[in-house]
């Protein structure tokens, strides 16, 4: 009989592990469930196992918690199935599963794992936020596209950062708003709905400019580093194009400057502690 779960949210670890729990308790094997999201589908009702007659007794490694807080985050619509399969292997025929990292399951889920990671990290190094004056005062505001659903995890990172500013993040999916409290979540909103840009950018711009080195310009990695999905939201990257097509030439010059700068010879300091076979000093 095929069980259908309905999730509150794509990425509500707890809702996932409750339900993931009691289905492992009744042992509805990993086949039978369907998991789904509220209002992905008609006809989709509850989100409760069946009640087992007599629960089964089961311990969970706190290695596959830690992987699947993360798991969740991810976009893969798969990614509820891949770790209840995982959690009914941890939990049943394979207790030491996640110490083989070739098994099938658990490169998935540590692939990604990796992408979640990632994806926050990006977040951190690449969201820029904009002072915007409102009736009441200053409020920082920023936009962000992130990959997975990372954005009420990384809340944390923000208010640490950012304790004493007022801030918003808006995101397609999220908008997360911190009042010097509390974060509140609420619904994701659209880039055009920000203020264009403040008085700062500007002057980040020009900081940007005049700390590039065009001898450390390499493109490649930088776009390894930073995808060009991230570009169109940092002010300083507006200044890239400028800056390769100026790299050779800017080059050039600093060659031609250092060769025409005098060489500067050091004189030879006496020894403070002269050496046993030199003659002593004339009187």
């Amino acid at each position: 009989m095929q069980v259908a779960v309905v999730l509150p949210g794509p990425a509500d670890f707890e809702a996932w592990r409750r339900t993931a729990r009691g289905l492992r308790a009744a042992e509805v094997p990993p086949e039978q469930v369907a998991w789904h999201l509220a209002g992905e589908g008609p006809g989709l009702f509850g989100g409760d196992p069946p009640a087992p007659a007599r629960a089964t007794q089961f311990a969970v490694p706190r290695a596959f918690m830690a992987l699947a807080e993360t798991v969740i985050r991810h976009n893969h619509p798969e990614r509820f199935a891949l770790l209840y399969a995982l959690l009914w292997r941890v939990t049943g025929d394979a207790p030491t599963l996640l110490d083989n990292p070739a098994e099938p399951l658990v490169a998935r889920a540590r692939a990604m794992a990796s992408a979640v990671r990632r994806d926050a990290h990006k977040m951190h190094a690449f969201l820029r936020f904009r002072a915007v004056e409102t009736p009441d005062g200053v409020r920082h505001i920023a936009w962000f596209e992130p990959d997975h659903h990372i954005e009420r995890a990384e809340a944390g990172f923000f208010v640490r950062r950012f304790a004493q500013l007022r801030w918003t993040i808006v995101t397609p999916r999220v908008t997360l708003v911190w009042d010097g409290q509390t974060v509140q979540a609420g619904p994701g909103g659209r880039k055009s709905d920000l203020p264009p840009e403040d008085a700062m950018e500007p002057l980040w711009r020009a900081y940007y400019v005049a700390i590039c080195n065009p001898a450390r310009l390499k493109p490649g990695a930088m776009r390894a580093e930073m995808p060009r999905k991230y570009w169109r939201n940092l002010p300083e990257t507006a200044e890239i194009p400028r800056l390769m097509a100026e790299a050779p030439a800017r080059l050039r010059r600093m060659a031609e400057e250092a060769g025409a700068a005098p060489r500067h010879t050091p004189q030879r300091r006496p020894s403070a502690h002269p050496r046993a076979n030199e003659p002593p000093p004339e009187a």
